[in-house]
């Protein structure tokens, strides 16, 4: 289950915010999976609050395998026939439509990436007929 359903148990507890900064500062390598069960428990107890018997439980029985599995599947989806693995980080696909790379710089800058959330918001169809 790893990261994803830790965060995801995360979330049920009120404290995925939290939790995610702690893993993000904490990351291992990338070339092993250092998430072990027993790291993101470790991690997760320097999140006042988040560990609990529920949330132990989640992390441990992998309560969210199918909330896992089916983020898996949308990220690689959204990578299409070029990218079979997933497109990459930073991505966002709103309204089942990838923001193109062209203005993936908007991913980058916190105002800009408010501005097109907003913009959504208003227009949740006609976002990707505008210029950014």
């Amino acid at each position: 289950m790893g990261v994803v359903g830790s965060c995801r148990a995360a979330l049920k507890e009120g404290k995925f915010l939290e939790y995610h900064e702690v893993l993000y500062l904490n990351q291992p390598e990338e070339s092993v999976d250092g998430y072990t069960d027993a790291y993101l428990l470790k991690l997760a107890g320097q999140v006042e609050g988040l560990r609990s018997t529920a949330f132990d439980a989640a992390v441990k029985n992998m309560k969210y395998r199918d909330f896992v599995t089916a983020s898996q599947k949308a990220y690689e989806r959204a990578g299409g026939a070029e990218e079979p693995d997933g497109p990459g980080t930073p991505t966002a696909v709103i309204n089942d439509k990838r923001i193109p790379a062209e203005v993936g710089g908007v991913l980058q800058d916190g105002t800009a990436f408010t501005q097109l959330l907003q913009q959504i918001h208003a227009n949740p169809w006609e976002w990707e007929a505008t210029t950014l």
